[in-house]
């Protein structure tokens, strides 16, 4: 389909609450400069049911206008009715662009979407630009393994589509709620829901780990020898208000479960600190949390790639390293 408009649309995901999801705030910071960049407005998309928080939120955050659908059919992410709803949407404004939370449903809603509008998407990005002469955006993500990024344009069809990792972007200050708010009457019909939800069950021994939202991340890697290697990690996590972290290889080793990951394979994050223990620095991991603000690399080989990214490093035993920064800490705090 043809682009009506030059707006950039920013799908905000709600909780069950029917507050926003942090992914789709923090997609409204870059998106005001592509909107800005494509000569149009950034709309934030909110569906669900009972989410006068999310647009709140939504307009706090920048965007300049706010499209709400808001009805029972969307309390539980369904895939048919939110397909539905965003399809109904895009062909009746036309936007250029559109920028989804790469999260489960995310993955799931963006494919669906795009094949039925006939255009293109690009999956997992880490970066976002756009050619203000053409409009295209230019699409960023990890290719062949994580081993290089490819950048991808959708040139032909709109609207042009793709799904963020969460964590890649902050999420802006809120200020004053001025976004112009468009609610849209958009219905399903139960025999047009093909799925349902019958019940939650959570995983057996899962764990909660908000790695997304931390500020603070400790995380151990090959390094820590097994799962009793974690021992001091977590402590000094706890130490610090944040959370424990790994990387792919302690996961697949079956030293921590794998809600712990960070990394192409895991979560994306951005903590204002983030503490890498026994952690090499594979180009994997390192595309899950480079947006740090601070990187502290504790690592017993000076030549670790992981100390390239790093703001500061100790070359040493892990084991040696932490318990010294604990006992330190204990110090401060005292």
């Amino acid at each position: 389909m043809e682009a009506k408009t030059k707006d950039l649309w920013v799908f905000v995901e709600t909780n069950e609450d029917g507050t926003a999801k942090n992914v789709g705030i923090e997609l409204l910071t870059p998106g005001h400069d592509m909107a800005v960049k494509q000569g149009g407005a950034l709309v934030a998309v909110v569906i669900g049911s009972g989410v006068d928080a999310a647009v709140q939120a939504a307009s706090e955050h920048g965007a300049d206008k706010v499209i709400v659908v808001d009805g029972p059919e969307y309390a539980t992410y369904t895939t048919d009715a939110y397909a539905i709803a965003l399809c109904t949407l895009v062909e009746k404004y036309g936007p250029t662009s559109m920028l989804i939370g790469a999260t489960n449903n995310g993955r799931d809603l963006g494919p669906r979407v795009s094949c039925r509008l006939k255009t293109g998407l690009t999956a997992d990005c880490t970066g976002l630009d756009v050619d203000a002469e053409s409009g295209n955006v230019a699409w960023t993500r990890p290719a062949f393994g994580g081993n290089l990024m490819a950048t991808i344009l959708c040139p032909d069809h709109r609207p042009q589509i793709g799904t963020v990792r969460p964590g890649v972007f902050k999420k802006g200050e809120a200020g004053e709620a001025k976004a112009e708010i468009i609610k849209e009457d958009i219905h399903v019909d139960a025999a047009d829901i093909r799925t349902q939800i019958l019940e939650l069950i959570k995983e057996e021994g899962g764990e909660t780990v908000d790695l997304e939202g931390a500020e603070i991340i400790v995380s151990g890697g090959r390094g820590v020898g097994g799962p009793e290697g974690y021992a001091p990690i977590k402590e000094l996590a706890d130490l610090l208000g944040g959370v424990v972290g790994a990387s792919r290889a302690a996961v697949d080793a079956g030293w921590i479960a794998h809600a712990h990951q960070v990394g192409q394979t895991g979560k994306t994050v951005g903590p204002k600190l983030y503490i890498a223990c026994g952690i090499s620095g594979a180009i994997q991991h390192v595309a899950g949390m480079s947006g740090a603000d601070c990187i502290v690399a504790i690592n017993k080989d000076p030549d670790a790639p992981i100390f390239d990214i790093a703001d500061y490093g100790v070359v040493g035993n892990l084991f040696e390293v932490l318990p010294v920064m604990i006992d330190e800490i204990k110090k401060l705090k005292a």
